[in-house]
């Protein structure tokens, strides 16, 4: 069975299962290539709180990065999968091309941008006098790398697009353990500190961009890079960027509300406050990364049966997505409410740290569980290219309710109400994902991919 034949006839749950448990590993494995550093950085002697609390506030930048990134991967994977489904090869394969071509010219503008700003958007982000040492010395390695990261996490994309999740998930795997060797190295051998982090972190980066760019050029792959298709052209790329707004605008406002989460906790709450939310985003990115993971393994099945006009196998998706998601989030919710200081001791040797957290945390990832439904719900309609709805879905969490509310209940009952703001617009938008796919799932069906 060819891949084509196995996306339109494999039965559905053992087709996502075996997409999605590379693209889990993948995942697992790319939240600990985000973590790993943090790990190790908040376990340095002495000064391991602060500089975990310096390298935690760089996470809007690293997050914008990825955003564009998004923009293109996200973007452009699942219509190169419609148009797979289709049968037209041709446009899928101009998507990853013209895709490529437009993450390098993204990431030399990033780079020069950041380097050029870095100092000022620091202190923005929340940065004191104290961390902005750590800061600096992570981030400004960390932007040398920065179309390392672009091309790797744009293109990986395409290759799980067209049903190698496992070669997907090999890219992460390099990257990943060649990160969580060299750390140590770096860090304690060379006694270079946050530095050390970054620069390991980027020569991994590296080395899985020449793997995606390896494969996307080898025999194996459907679509190939091609340096004659490279040229950028509105009728293709004005698609990928309406359907990559969504997904980019998640990742944009999650740096956002990072923004605006250390900036406040900073003023209300210090350094020790900053550092417990460095703590939990990075629990957060460890425990939703697999959830994503599956997501990414059922949404080119929605795609290609959504373009083949399978509407009975994309439905078969969908469900299996949304109780897999619903479930594994309110399982991640129940341990954390019980067992707080385990998570927390990953991440810090420090009593006091983890004692002030401790309630924080509990608050913070209270809605989780519901939330599961409207990751599955916001997929689904990126999957079935509507992007209206999935844009809507990505401001709704963030920007429509998060961080409002931050700014609100932190006037009211300061530190507190911005751990508090969290799973109030989770619930929110969870039920109001859950709303708009009962309306719209059968119409858009019934309707069918646009040519």
């Amino acid at each position: 069975m060819d891949r084509n034949e196995m996306m339109a006839k494999a039965p559905i749950g053992r087709l996502i299962l075996k997409l999605a448990i590379p693209t889990i590993t993948a995942q697992l494995i790319n939240a600990l290539y985000n973590i790993v550093d943090r790990i190790y950085l908040g376990h340095i002697p002495g000064t391991g709180g602060l500089v975990l609390t310096g390298v935690g506030i760089t996470f809007p930048i690293l997050m914008l990065i990825t955003a564009f990134s998004n923009l293109i991967g996200a973007g452009g994977a699942p219509l190169a999968a419609i148009q797979l489904g289709g049968g037209n090869k041709e446009k899928a394969e101009d998507i990853l091309n013209q895709g490529f071509t437009c993450l390098i010219f993204l990431s030399i503008f990033l780079t020069i941008f950041f380097l050029t700003f870095k100092k000022p958007l620091l202190y923005i982000f929340g940065v004191s006098d104290v961390t902005y040492k750590y800061a600096n010395e992570y981030i400004t390695t960390y932007l040398i790398g920065t179309i390392f990261v672009q091309v790797c996490l744009g293109m990986n994309t395409f290759i799980t697009a067209q049903g190698y999740s496992s070669f997907a998930m090999i890219t992460t795997l390099i990257g990943a353990a060649l990160n969580i060797a060299l750390d140590p190295i770096f860090i304690f051998v060379f006694n270079m500190g946050a530095r050390g982090a970054a620069l390991a972190t980027i020569i991994s980066q590296g080395v899985s961009m020449v793997w995606v760019i390896s494969f996307l050029r080898g025999k194996k792959t459907i679509l190939h890079l091609d340096r004659k298709k490279f040229k950028i052209t509105k009728e293709i790329m004005l698609p990928v960027f309406a359907l990559g707004v969504s997904p980019f605008i998640m990742a944009a406002t999650e740096a956002a509300i990072n923004i605006v989460f250390n900036s406040t906790l900073q003023r209300t709450g210090g350094d020790i406050a900053v550092g417990t939310m460095t703590i939990i985003t990075s629990i957060m990115s460890f425990i939703w990364m697999p959830l994503q993971g599956f997501a990414m393994g059922a949404q080119p099945v929605i795609s290609f049966n959504f373009g083949a006009r399978n509407n009975k196998r994309v439905t078969s998706a969908f469900k299996i997505m949304l109780i897999t998601a619903i479930a594994y989030a309110c399982t991640c919710t129940a341990l954390i409410e019980l067992f707080p200081n385990v998570f927390l001791s990953a991440f810090t040797s420090d009593q006091a740290l983890k004692e002030y957290a401790i309630p924080f945390t509990r608050i913070y990832f209270f809605g989780i569980g519901i939330f599961g439904s409207q990751m599955a719900c916001q997929q689904t309609f990126l999957g079935l290219g509507q992007t209206k709805l999935s844009l809507f879905l990505a401001l709704l969490r963030k920007v429509i309710l998060l961080i409002p509310l931050v700014l609100i209940l932190s006037s009211i009952i300061g530190v507190k109400g911005v751990f508090l703001a969290e799973p109030i617009s989770d619930i929110i938008s969870a039920l109001t994902a859950i709303t708009l796919l009962s309306i719209n799932f059968k119409k858009i069906l019934k309707k069918g991919p646009s040519k």
